[in-house]
């Protein structure tokens, strides 16, 4: 398997992750990807990437099947509002495209919230920077190499 900038990471801090492929053809929603993988959609997560007003981006992480409430993320890091970045505006800002994005490598450090259900996981899979590629790692390995909170941002 090829080794993407996120996987690099990882190893480099000596971060225990599993890998998974899959064919990104036929995989195209976060759904079809927890499919393709035989996973339990609850363990597959979603990168997304915000603007506020204030023009801060942040990064929050959500399973698949789930939507991001997004005056709930607002409200998990002290901003009024904040609205998906466009995709054009994606790879200029955190250096991944859409349906590829890892919490792990982007441009710049950004501040990331997980959903709350993650913490009763013991472990989550999320992208591994690149389509067709996922990482599987725990909580705690995962915050060894970013910083992130865990909150209630999805719609119930």
């Amino acid at each position: 398997m090829e080794k993407t900038n996120a996987m690099r990471i990882l190893d480099k801090n000596k971060i225990e992750y599993k890998t998974y492929s899959y064919d990104s053809a036929n995989a195209i929603s976060g759904i079809e990807v927890a499919q393709a993988l035989n996973q339990n959609p609850d363990l597959v997560f979603k990168t997304l990437v915000t603007v506020a007003k204030s023009k801060q981006h942040y990064v929050f992480m959500i399973p698949v099947a789930k939507e991001l409430d997004l005056k709930k993320a607002a409200n998990s890091v002290n901003e009024k509002s904040v609205e998906m970045l466009k995709s054009k505006d994606l790879l200029p800002t955190t250096g991944y495209i859409h349906g590829g994005c890892s919490p792990i490598g982007m441009k710049k450090v950004f501040t990331t919230v997980i959903d709350a259900s993650a913490g009763n996981c013991q472990n989550i899979i999320f992208s591994a920077g690149k389509i067709g590629y996922q990482i599987d790692t725990t909580l705690s390995e995962l915050q060894k190499v970013i910083k992130f909170t865990l909150s209630d941002i999805i719609i119930q």
